[in-house]
């Protein structure tokens, strides 16, 4: 009797939270667009429980995605898509120069779900660490690139990288808008506390926006960059 009531009263929930959610999506119910989930995702917002529901649905839909970026007034240029090899070329992507605080070393291809993780990171990961631990804004992002129709780690056989659809991105060091300039393979054991702890939160946050995240802590391959991608398995290193 007691499990027939649970389950009467679970379904009962259930039908209710689908009904709310069929009033919202339809606009017969108004709410906070921190609230609604239906809400388009807005890059300036400060993430909220929502978010990673918001940023999931963007990632699946190339309106949306660009959509996004639109409206936080970052250029994304449309590139045609490519095949330009097995296993290599890239769709929905676009040539991206500069994020909401500051600009890419030399203007890159993305995929729209990679740019938007870099614009989510840059904004409410990068942005902060580098205020809290050295008290100045990043000016430069410094990659050694995105697209290269090649596998991992360059190796001669073995799976594509993530480079090949143009969904990663290797971030190498920072410029500060002071003029200071940190690498990776300068400042990431440096004995300097600040710069030290300001990378590992660097990494740290990227981790929440990237599926992939590898940074010196993985392999001595990883020494001088930060590699971050989308679209595969999960990993923070």
């Amino acid at each position: 009797m007691a499990l027939r009531l649970a389950r009467a009263v679970t379904g009962g929930l259930a039908l209710l939270v689908l009904g709310l959610m069929l009033l919202v999506a339809a606009g017969r119910i108004t709410v906070p667009p921190e609230a609604n989930p239906f809400a388009p995702l807005d890059i300036r917002d400060e993430p909220g429980f929502l978010t990673a529901f918001k940023v999931s649905r963007a990632r699946a839909d190339p309106g949306l995605c660009r959509a996004a970026l639109d409206r936080a007034d970052l250029p994304f240029e449309p590139v045609a898509d490519q095949v330009t090899g097995d296993g290599c070329g890239f769709s929905n992507a676009g040539r991206i120069a500069r994020l909401s605080r500051a600009a890419l070393s030399s203007p890159v291809v993305l995929s729209c779900r990679a740019a938007l993780a870099l614009a989510l990171y840059e904004r409410h990961g990068l942005a902060r660490a580098a205020r809290e631990h050295l008290g100045s804004d990043v000016a430069r992002i410094e990659h050694m690139g995105t697209y290269s129709c090649r596998n991992i780690n360059h190796a001669p056989g073995g799976r594509r990288s993530r480079h090949a659809t143009a969904d990663a991105i290797d971030i190498g060091g920072f410029v500060l808008a002071d003029g200071r300039r940190l690498t990776l393979v300068g400042d990431w054991s440096s004995e300097d506390a600040t710069r030290a702890a300001f990378l590992r939160d660097a990494r740290d946050a990227a981790c929440r926006w990237f599926d992939v995240t590898l940074s010196p802590f993985f392999n001595d391959l990883h020494r001088d960059h930060f590699h971050l991608d989308m679209g595969g398995g999960r990993a923070c290193r």
